[in-house]
This record gives C-alpha cells, structure tokens and sequence, in this order.
C-alpha cells in the first residue's frame, strides 16, 4: 500500500526554522518526483517545492525562495522540507505528494492536480 506521511510541524516565531518529513511507505520514493503544497484557511492549495526523480534537481515557487530547501534521503526513503526565516504568511497545512514524471512541473497554478498520492498532512503555525 503507498502511503505518505508528513511530520515536523509545529508553532514557531516568525524567523523561526522548521524541518518537515515526507517519508514514504510501500514504494521507492527516489522514483518519484516529490511536491511540496500548503493550504491555508481559505485559500487553495499552492505549491512550495518539488524535487525531480530524474536528476535531483529542484523547484521553489517565488513565495519561498531563498527560504525553503527541498532534500531527499534514499536511503531513508524520506524527502524533507527545511524551512526557515518563516512569516506568518507561511501559516498552513503541509503537505507531500507523488508524480510519476521524472522532472519538476511549474508549482503555480493547478499543480497539484497533477500528483497523484498525497500524505494527511502536517500544521505549521507560524506566530508570535
């Protein structure tokens, strides 16, 4: 069964630093390209960051540039999201997801529409 599960959320001051885990269960993370959503209260789900199957190579949307680092460990069949000098704009739930093509879409827009299993997700609070 594949299943994803995100971990690492929590409360933290505005630039504050947080690490989110995305580890994978009943299939090879590394033959995925992985995505990073967040969807606030009200709003539709955007995109963060993706990171290739093919070559690692990595995508952040303007909102998280600069601040947000996408990294995937094999060995531990997990993907992480560190993210730092957080805003209470990155107030949201956080979420993993799976494409089967080996390279980053654009994360604006519908991306998320095209990934395919997604993880519950994980809060991230970010307030003083």
């Amino acid at each position: 069964q594949v299943q994803l599960v995100e971990s690492g959320g929590g409360l933290v001051q505005p630039g504050g630093s947080l690490r989110l885990s995305c580890a994978a269960s009943g299939f090879t993370l590394d033959y995925m390209t992985i995505g990073w959503f967040r969807q606030a209260p009200g709003k539709e789900r955007e995109g963060v960051s993706c990171i290739s199957s093919s070559d690692g190579s990595t995508r952040n949307t303007d909102s998280v540039k600069g601040r947000f680092t996408i990294s995937r460990d094999n060995a531990k069949n997990t993907v992480y999201l560190q993210m730092s000098s957080l805003k209470p704009e990155d107030t949201a739930v956080y979420y993993c997801a799976t494409d089967t093509r080996s390279r980053c879409p654009s994360m604006y827009g519908s991306a998320w529409a095209f990934f395919g299993s997604w993880g519950q997700g994980t809060q991230v609070t970010v307030s003083s």
